[in-house]
């Protein structure tokens, strides 16, 4: 089992995405962090995980709230004095014009796809550096990448994760942590499921495979980055759209 000596944490891992890659991650024996601020949720993926075997455990966490990041990261490294595997999954938006959003809107898109994962990995960072170990994966969108109607300033948070992935790759390099992006595109998720369905079906017309990526698909990309075989891969970014958009 590729991660059985590995400890990984997983935002948003509730459900959809960050659920199928703590699955993933267990799976192959990682002891996996499940963070989310859903804590009946979190917790019952947390109790699956163990009854299939697995380990893993909860551990409540806002990305919107700077105190929530730093118990989290302080109750992860004294429960298990180390952090191998970050995964930035969770992430948040809504469809709306832009000049129908305010401020509060903003605020919430922001903290929680963008400056959240900044504040965590900034807190768990240090101790990969000291190790000279570390996966960071962060999951961003191809909204990120391209733009997405109605999706403006989720799509402005997303491309500034981007951005910051590839520059801490370069600072991370040197300490042997690498730091690369995953870019879903529309993906079966609670979601995609709030999302008007007028854009759902535009979406599906859209893509080439006439279809929903599925939350599974894009963990195995993000397990891809968080292994052994990416090792030599950092500052990358990698789209799962089934050929939504193809940018060079």
């Amino acid at each position: 089992m590729k991660f059985s000596d590995r400890v990984a944490v997983v935002t948003g891992s509730a459900s959809g995405i960050g659920k199928a890659t703590a699955e993933a991650l267990a799976g192959e024996g990682a002891t996996v962090c499940i963070g989310d601020i859903a804590a009946d949720k979190g917790e019952a993926v947390a109790a699956e995980l163990r009854a299939k075997g697995r380990q893993a455990e909860y551990f409540p966490l806002d990305l919107t709230d700077r105190d929530s990041i730093a118990k989290f990261a302080a109750a992860v490294l004294k429960r298990f004095g180390r952090v191998d595997i970050l995964v930035n999954g969770a992430g948040w938006g809504k469809t709306v014009p832009f000049v129908d959003s305010d401020d509060a809107f903003w605020e919430k898109v922001i903290n929680l796809n963008f400056i959240g994962p900044m504040r965590l990995t900034k807190a768990l960072l240090p101790q990969m550096f000291e190790r000279k170990y570390g996966r960071v994966v962060s999951v961003s969108s191809d909204a990120g990448r391209v733009g997405s109607l109605g999706e403006t300033v989720y799509s402005g948070a997303k491309a500034g994760l981007i951005g910051f992935s590839k520059g801490l790759a370069r600072e991370g390099a040197r300490y042997n942590v690498t730091v690369n992006v995953v870019c879903p595109g529309p993906t079966d998720t609670p979601l995609l499921a709030a999302v008007p369905e007028k854009y759902r079906d535009a979406f599906i017309k859209a893509i080439p495979m006439r279809r929903f990526g599925q939350p599974a698909e894009v963990a195995e990309a993000i397990v891809f980055f968080a292994g052994g075989n990416a090792g030599y891969i950092t500052g990358q970014v990698l789209s799962v759209s089934g050929g939504l958009t193809m940018v060079g």
